[in-house]
Order: structure tokens, then sequence, then C-alpha cells
């Protein structure tokens, strides 16, 4: 691998057109090490054939996306959130990754109490914590961007997701740092700060705000370089904030899945060196 490219991870939601084999082969062809996985994908192809494909062609694993969906106020939703957050622990353990990304959910129908439903995420993870960490996993709360508040995510800033994680030992709690979700807000560089100094940063991930925004929002995440972040201020922050792990690129985009996947995982290998490394 060469310097510039000794950081970088492919979220396979980059690649979504290739299939697990076709995405580690790519990867080791291109010079890149890592790789984030989804938990679809890998339980159709299987954890345990997943995880052997990986150590067979050297690939990290650098996250499992995603845990979470933890506000539902009814107990049986509740129960049944622990049980799957449990189920994708293990999963996370099998394929060789310390990190399980956690999308926290939105506002259960006709609920208009997002204090409460933040809480509850806290209350989730204080019963998986223990749990993760006897098998090695790292619970990382992702803040996603607030238009995802009402039906997505609860948690939208950095400080939000570092008070629910203070809770824990920083071993058992982490944050992600997504650049999509947290290039606006002028108090990002403060959270990273002090994400940095309780040792809280779990993972980095990085993708471009491109506008006008898709229809649904969800799918709308630019190339590196396309958009108005600023990726490599951002990587900076979190390199002076004491973090030396892995970059993950994770772009959602129909128009990159459009394409040949080795042209775009070259152009994302380029891009990355040129707007962030």
């Amino acid at each position: 691998m060469t310097p510039d490219l000794a950081r970088l991870s492919i979220n396979q939601e980059t690649l979504k057109q290739w299939s697990l084999p076709e995405l580690a082969a790519g990867c080791v062809a291109a010079g890149i090490g890592s790789v984030g996985l989804w938990r679809a994908p890998v339980q159709e192809y299987g954890v345990e054939r997943t995880a052997a494909l990986m150590r067979a062609y050297g690939l990290s694993v650098t996250s499992l996306c995603r845990g979470g969906f933890f506000t539902a106020a009814d107990t049986g939703s509740r129960a049944a959130a622990l049980d799957d957050n449990r189920a994708a622990i293990d999963e996370a353990a099998a394929l060789g990754t310390d990190t399980l990304v956690l999308v926290s959910g939105g506002l259960p129908d006709g609920d208009r109490d997002i204090a409460a439903a933040r809480e509850r995420v806290a209350e989730a993870i204080a019963d998986l914590a223990p749990y993760a960490a006897e098998r090695g996993v790292r619970l990382a709360v992702e803040p996603l961007h607030p238009m995802y508040a009402a039906d997505r995510c609860v948690i939208s800033t950095l400080g939000q997701a570092l008070d629910i994680a203070e809770r824990f030992p920083a071993a058992q709690v982490g944050v992600v740092v997504d650049t999509y979700h947290l290039w606006w807000d002028d108090r990002t560089p403060e959270g990273i700060a002090r994400a940095g100094a309780g040792g809280r940063i779990a993972c980095f991930q990085v993708a471009d705000w491109v506008t006008p925004l898709p229809a649904g929002v969800l799918l709308g995440r630019g190339q590196l370089g396309d958009g108005c972040v600023d990726l490599r201020g951002l990587r900076e922050l979190v390199d002076a904030a004491g973090y030396r792990g892995a970059v993950e690129v994770e772009i959602f985009n129909p128009a990159l899945w459009a394409r040949d996947g080795a042209e775009v995982l070259a152009e994302t290998s380029d891009r990355y060196a040129r707007h962030v490394a």
C-alpha cells in the first residue's frame, strides 16, 4: 500500500453493486487493506463465511453497521431491539471488528418527546455495553444530521452522542465522527477535541455534501471532493485529537452504484488522496 492509502477503508455501501467476494478482491487489487461491512449483506452471505473471506484476503474489518434503533417506547419492541443488538455484537466479534456502529432510531409514531427518546437510547446502551465488552466489541454512537432526527436518529450532534457515551467506560462506548453528518455544526471542532481527550473516537467516516438533496434524502451522499465539506480539515481535527484509526469512505449514492465498481474504487482512492489524506 502507498502511504496515502494506508488508512483508507472502503465501506461496503460505497460499492453496493459489488458482492462481498468482489469487494474483497477489488480492494486487495487496489492496494486497500480495510473494509467496513453492513449486516444485511453479511447475513445473506453468511457471517462465518464472510469472516473466512476477509481472512483469506487479509482484510481488516474496520466497523460493522449497524446496531441501534432503541427508541421504541413499548416493552416488546424494546426487548426485540436489545435481542437484535446482541446478535449484531456477536456478528461484529465473529467478523473480527471491535466497532459496532449504532444508529439510535427516530421518534416513535405520534411521539414528540425527543428528550425521552434519547434517554431510552442511553438505557439500551447500558444494557448492552457489558455484553459487548465481554466480546471485545465497542459500541459507537453515531450522530446523524438533524434532518434524520424524526425517523432515523434522535442523536443529532457530536455533543449529544458524547453526553451518552461518557456515561460508560471509553473502552466500551465511543462515538462516530462522520463528515456528512457533522460538517455544518460550528461545535464540531470542540466536540472532536472532547471526544479525543476522552479516547472516544471509535470510527471516522467521510462523504461529501452535495445539493440538491434527492427525495428521501438518505441516498444523497456525494463523492469525495464533489461538495462543500472540508474533508481534509476534519481529518486533521480528528488526527489532532489523537485518532490513529482508519478513514472509512461511506457513500450512499445510486449514481455511483450504477457505474463499474472498479472504476468507482479507483476514483474514490484518487479522491481520498486528493481531498482527505
